[in-house]
């Protein structure tokens, strides 16, 4: 079942976009979990106040998720722009 404007995609191409989505998964998480060491770490690792502590602990658990999503999306949609020829079909100028 082929829709109006689609292709088959060559097994270069699935591969590609199998490898883009595990790094940006990866890639996701890696920055996720920094983010979350740099906020909620010293909560976790020193004595703070319990106001302090509570406060870094949910805006670390909170930006997390926040920052995966984000880094998410956008390596995928960067890959997706860069993957899109810009004029198809066309040569170089003086050839």
């Amino acid at each position: 079942m082929s829709g109006y404007g689609e292709r088959r995609r060559s097994q270069a191409e699935r591969d590609a976009i199998t490898v883009e989505i595990g790094y940006a998964l990866f890639s996701a998480a890696f920055a996720a979990a920094v983010l979350f060491g740099a906020v909620a770490g010293p909560a976790l690792l020193f004595e703070l106040p319990p106001p302090v502590q509570k406060l870094s602990l949910r805006t670390g658990l909170a930006l997390a998720p926040l920052v995966f999503l984000v880094r998410v999306v956008s390596v995928l949609v960067r890959f997706r722009r860069d993957a899109q020829p810009s004029q198809p079909g066309r040569t170089s100028p003086d050839s």
